[in-house]
């Protein structure tokens, strides 16, 4: 199948978000939103790969950068999970106006919290994928230091250190992550649901996603990846990941 990709601009609360929209030939069957993992952006490996998947399944698929990462605008040390959620309705909306049919959202790692939290507040959102994601957002306080989070709570920001990159992060950042209920949020998700997880991930262990299934009354389905890591880097995962999600849009769209 023929690839078309198409950079688009959306409109969010703290500037513009970058995004790339992945057009099949012929009549899409339906809409993916793609959310990335924490301080990624839209470009890593694991998003376009599974982006580009989806999409040799007959789907139309957009991925975008959260604020201040990435090309979209804005700054990244005043996002929040809250900030993140808007983003995702904002993405979501923008995805809707373009008419590609029945709409699924896919997020991978806090993208996946985020967009399990999302998604309850998005009646056109048929169906939700959460990949390598944690039960709850508080889960990402844990790539810290408790030094650094004492530093930013004490100078209200504060640079840290992630996956061996700097960022400036604030206090807010903090205590937004204490303000959602995600296992509340779960159980009212009235729509079908994908947990696609790797069976070696050390940075959200596999008992993550084995708890989301477990919150879950909607119609459910769990993928473990064997051998895959929390990027799906090695030999096969991405593909393995990729082939369980078309499976469940064939069912689900």
């Amino acid at each position: 199948m023929g690839h078309r990709h198409e950079l688009v601009t959306i409109e969010g609360a703290a500037g513009n978000l970058s995004g790339t929209l992945h057009i099949p030939d012929g009549e899409p069957r339906g809409a993916v939103l793609f959310a990335h993992c924490f301080t990624c952006s839209r470009s890593l490996k694991t998003t376009r790969a599974m982006s580009s998947g989806i999409e040799d399944g007959g789907f139309a698929v957009l991925r975008f950068d959260f604020t201040g990462l990435g090309e979209s605008e804005g700054d990244f040390a005043e996002t929040t999970v809250t900030t993140n959620i808007g983003d995702l309705e904002a993405a979501a909306e923008y995805l809707a106006a373009r008419d590609f049919g029945p709409c699924i959202m896919v997020g991978h790692s806090l993208g996946g919290a985020a967009t399990l939290l999302a998604a309850g507040n998005l009646p056109g959102v048929h169906a939700v994928v959460a990949v390598a994601a944690p039960f709850g957002t508080e889960h990402v306080r844990h790539l810290f230091t408790e030094q650094e989070v004492d530093k930013v709570f004490a100078s209200g920001r504060a640079t840290v250190s992630i996956a061996g990159r700097s960022f400036d992060i604030s206090r807010s950042f903090f205590e937004d992550l204490e303000q959602h209920c995600t296992p509340e949020r779960i159980a009212s998700l009235d729509r079908p649901l994908l947990i696609v997880h790797g069976t070696s991930d050390t940075v959200v262990e596999i008992a993550e996603g084995e708890r989301i299934y477990a919150a879950a009354v909607q119609p459910k389905w769990f993928a473990a990846i064997p051998g895959a890591g929390h990027m799906f880097i090695n030999p096969g995962a991405i593909e393995h990941a990729t082939a369980a999600i078309r499976t469940f849009l064939e069912v689900v769209v």
